[in-house]
């Protein structure tokens, strides 16, 4: 818990709490399935920019609070959110050099791995699931993953975050 008493740490915080309130968010039916996966991109994000700050524990503890959120097998989307946290660290030097774009193309296989998880243990559950809709948020993630990094990166230049 050393990096509460670090410069900025609120700004994390806040960022995941956006990310939450997002999630939480109610959207019309035809939306539900194309809501990107905004707790994932925002623990991407700051996996990148803090690497020593950010990392597998905040992944699962997220995942965690995104498990109550949503009502889900507790455990189910933490696996998710600490394996993401886990290759985002471990490949953040190759991912911060590439155009956006192509960090796009990044985003769309770690969110669709983390989706591809959390569909597997729902089958495994026995409850029904719906695969385009892993496709879909995967999609809709890389469509907002240059406008998150560029917000998220501006915020944590502005505020000194470090």
């Amino acid at each position: 818990m050393s990096w509460l008493f670090r410069p900025g740490w609120w700004v994390i915080a806040l960022s995941f709490a956006l990310a939450f309130f997002l999630t939480a968010l109610p959207l019309p039916d035809w939306a539900q399935g194309w809501r990107p996966a905004w707790v994932g991109l925002v623990l991407i994000y700051w996996c990148m920019a803090l690497p020593g700050r950010i990392g597998v524990g905040l992944g699962w503890g997220a995942g965690l609070l995104l498990d109550v959120l949503g009502g889900t097998l507790l455990g189910q989307h933490a696996l998710g959110l600490a394996l993401v946290a886990f290759i985002t660290r471990k490949l953040y030097l190759r991912m911060r050099v590439l155009p956006l774009w192509q960090q796009g193309a990044g985003i769309f296989v770690l969110v669709a791995g983390y989706q591809l998880l959390v569909l597997w243990v729902n089958g495994a559950l026995g409850t029904p699931v719906n695969a385009w809709a892993c496709w879909s948020v995967a999609f809709a993630s890389m469509l907002l993953w240059p406008w998150t990094f560029v917000v998220l990166r501006d915020v944590r230049r502005r505020y000194g975050v470090a």
